[in-house]
């Protein structure tokens, strides 16, 4: 389905746009429709469901894709609210629909996205108000080796399980931080790969002395627990506090060297080990999606977009909802989704948002939120990470940069911070424009990521641009 490019007068009840259709944006979604208010879902993906209940294609005919998800009961309830609303007509949703850019004029939201067969065809959605649940994305460390063919993302190599149905190689390295390795290891191991190891560089210590904030939380110990369960089924090798110095191959991945680290987070001489495998998912986390919140003047700070009780932002008529507020799973993205969409709906019919209305979810919410503060605090990547990371190794893989290019800049040419950098080198300037590349640049350059305020939100073809400038004139006159 793709959206009339042309304007169209908005009816009487008051139209929501939605830009994601993950946890947090059908929450969203449900919420608003059964309150009176007109839907839009604008997603990139063919199917509902966003990063986590990732589908698999239609066409591969998966007789049991519950096998790959958790949480499923959730999704069935979200999927089957969503078809209940489009066969009344309360909520479109606009599949395969890339959003590059959101504007407002006066009181009215134009959203601009790209579709077709290439995503080169413009399509606008125009609304009252917008509902941003764009998620997140990995954050990945480069180390020597790591653009071999076989190396990919955790979360890349859980995409190909639950959208392909397909394994990444048959035997595997987990490596990385953070809370998805697990799901990422057991999955492949369920799915028939061989897991060589999982290489965790978070510290066991650190989980112990925050042991009385964790306890307050019993299901996810629960759901810890049951991951700890299936490492033992499978014979899954575990390496805390470890982590993967370089990925070894000629042609394609064949071997990885881990080794341990010490209390400071540097690597202990000595304590290298190579592993065989042709598979290597490494992740160190996720970052928030904030680029269309950024161009919409949002207030976003180091953990995401930054909102009220009611999950609005400081701009009128624009909330968000999820992974873009901050890193803290399904969970609390349905937690935040539910309130936004009731907020966004109260507000939208004329009337004060009631905090009552949805105090279950907040205070969901808010423990949610306390829980992922103190996992944020173990689960980080070594703090000397950067050391590891040779002259001859690629940090922007879109210009193939080299670290050496990066510290000479530093070095020799005076560039003192990432945009600095930047300039004398390419790095960030390719199609991901930074994301990838943006913490290893930052580290190298010894500062902090900061979020990149862009214009869109990913690449626009000219034409594009210049047929919305031409639309634009013409409106004026």
């Amino acid at each position: 389905m793709s959206a009339d490019p042309r304007p169209v007068d908005t009816p009487a009840d008051p139209h929501l746009a939605i830009v994601g259709a993950g946890p947090a944006g059908l929450a969203a979604a449900l919420a608003a429709a059964a309150r009176g208010v007109r839907v839009t879902v604008i997603d990139s993906a063919a199917q509902a469901g966003g990063q986590f209940y990732r589908q698999p294609a239609q066409e591969l005919g998966a007789r049991r894709p519950q096998a790959l998800h958790h949480q499923w009961r959730t999704w069935e309830r979200l999927r089957d609210g969503l078809a209940d609303h489009l066969a009344t007509g309360r909520v479109t949703h606009l599949t395969s629909h890339q959003v590059w850019f959101v504007e407002r004029q006066s009181k009215i939201f134009t959203v601009h996205a790209l579709t077709g067969p290439e995503q080169r065809d413009p399509a606008t959605v125009r609304a009252d108000a917008v509902l941003l649940a764009t998620g997140g994305y990995e954050k990945v460390l480069p180390f020597p080796g790591w653009t071999l063919p076989g190396v990919l993302t955790a979360g890349g190599a859980q995409a190909m399980l639950k959208s392909g149905l397909v394994l990444p190689g048959r035997t595997a390295v987990v490596a990385g931080t953070g809370p998805l390795l697990l799901p990422v290891a057991v999955g492949l191991a369920a799915a028939g790969a061989r897991v060589a190891a999982l290489v965790e560089s978070a510290d066991p210590k650190a989980f112990t002395s925050r042991a009385p904030r964790l306890a307050a939380h019993p299901d996810k110990l629960a759901e810890a627990a049951q991951y700890a369960a299936a490492l033992l089924t499978h014979r899954i090798p575990v390496r805390a506090h470890h982590t993967v110095i370089a990925a070894h191959g000629t042609d394609r991945l064949e071997a990885v060297t881990v080794a341990a680290l010490d209390a400071d987070g540097r690597v202990r001489p000595g304590t290298e080990r190579r592993i065989p495998c042709d598979t290597l998912a490494v992740g160190h986390g996720l970052l928030p999606h904030t680029d269309l919140a950024e161009t919409l003047g949002c207030r976003v700070d180091d953990g995401g977009v930054s909102v009220d009780e009611g999950q609005r932002t400081d701009v009128p008529g624009v909330w968000t909802a999820g992974e873009s507020t901050g890193i803290g799973g399904s969970t609390l993205s349905l937690a935040e989704g539910h309130i936004a969409g009731r907020s966004a709906a109260a507000r939208l019919r004329g009337t004060e948002p009631d905090p009552a209305s949805w105090a279950a979810a907040a205070r969901a919410r808010d423990r949610l939120r306390r829980f992922f503060a103190t996992i944020d605090s173990v689960y980080a990547p070594p703090a000397h990470w950067a050391e590891q990371i040779t002259d001859d190794t690629v940090v922007c893989r879109c210009e193939e940069v080299p670290a050496a290019a990066i510290r000479e800049a530093l070095d020799e040419l005076g560039a003192g911070d990432v945009r600095t950098v930047k300039l004398p080198t390419r790095a960030g300037m390719g199609w991901c424009q930074g994301k990838m590349c943006g913490p290893a640049v930052a580290a190298l350059a010894g500062g902090e990521q900061r979020p990149a305020k862009r214009p869109f939100a990913c690449p626009v073809p000219l034409g594009v641009l210049a047929r919305a400038g031409e639309q634009e004139a013409a409106a004026e006159h």
